[in-house]
């Protein structure tokens, strides 16, 4: 996943407009136009498209912590030049105020199991011996946790990519389309022929016992 992606994921889960989103920027004291975010939010083979660079998607970020949380008293902390998936998973902790169990939840709900162990990891220094890299399917699996739980109002179809999703209203849900199935052809009755049988015997038709019901009963008394 590169930087528009999850900015694009942000955006949906916020369900910002574009104005809110320059006012995101603005929290963290950097002053973007709504035709940036637009370039930004364009899929990599539109022409208008632009690519968001890690200071710029650090700035997003920590602006969404303060509008988020509160900025803090002093001076904003500079972005990061360089960004990776733990600092956003770390960005992202703090600007929703997620506890670990609150992370490994969202992603138990999008169908992804962590250890806590294996949280932890992800927020160690890059030169702690328990650090590990934050792969793109662990962020990816967190932005669904995020989409399910603050986006409630859609469904998401399985089977459509993450950066190419249709969504669905539960309001007017997607019809189902069952498979009709073909009415089944009824069984031929097979016969049990006796093989000792005499096949020149001729056919008889079978004898039927005719009884009264006071024949039935006549020995009974």
């Amino acid at each position: 996943m590169n930087n528009n992606d999850i900015f694009r994921r942000l955006r949906f889960i916020l369900n910002y407009t574009d104005q809110q989103m320059v006012d995101t920027f603005a929290q963290a004291e950097e002053l973007v136009t709504k035709q940036q975010v637009t370039e930004w939010l364009k899929r990599e083979e539109d022409d208008d498209f632009a690519n968001l660079t890690d200071v710029r998607f650090a700035t997003f970020l920590n602006g969404l912590i303060n509008q988020k949380r509160g900025k803090r008293e002093g001076k904003q902390m500079p972005a990061e030049k360089k960004l990776n998936n733990n600092l956003i998973l770390i960005k992202l902790k703090i600007a929703y105020n997620l506890k670990a169990e609150d992370i490994i939840d969202l992603l138990k709900s999008a169908g992804f199991n962590l250890s806590k162990g294996e949280l932890s990891a992800f927020s160690r220094k890059p030169d702690h011996k328990h650090y590990r890299e934050c792969k793109d399917q662990v962020l990816r699996n967190l932005l669904k946790g995020l989409e399910l739980k603050f986006r409630s109002d859609v469904t998401r179809e399985d089977n459509v990519s993450l950066d190419k999703k249709v969504y669905h209203s539960k309001a007017e849900p997607a019809k189902k389309h069952k498979a009709t199935r073909s009415p089944k052809a009824p069984r031929e009755k097979t016969l049990y022929v006796n093989p000792n049988a005499s096949a020149s015997k001729p056919k008889t038709s079978r004898k039927t016992l005719k009884l009264k019901s006071e024949d039935i009963w006549k020995d009974v008394e």
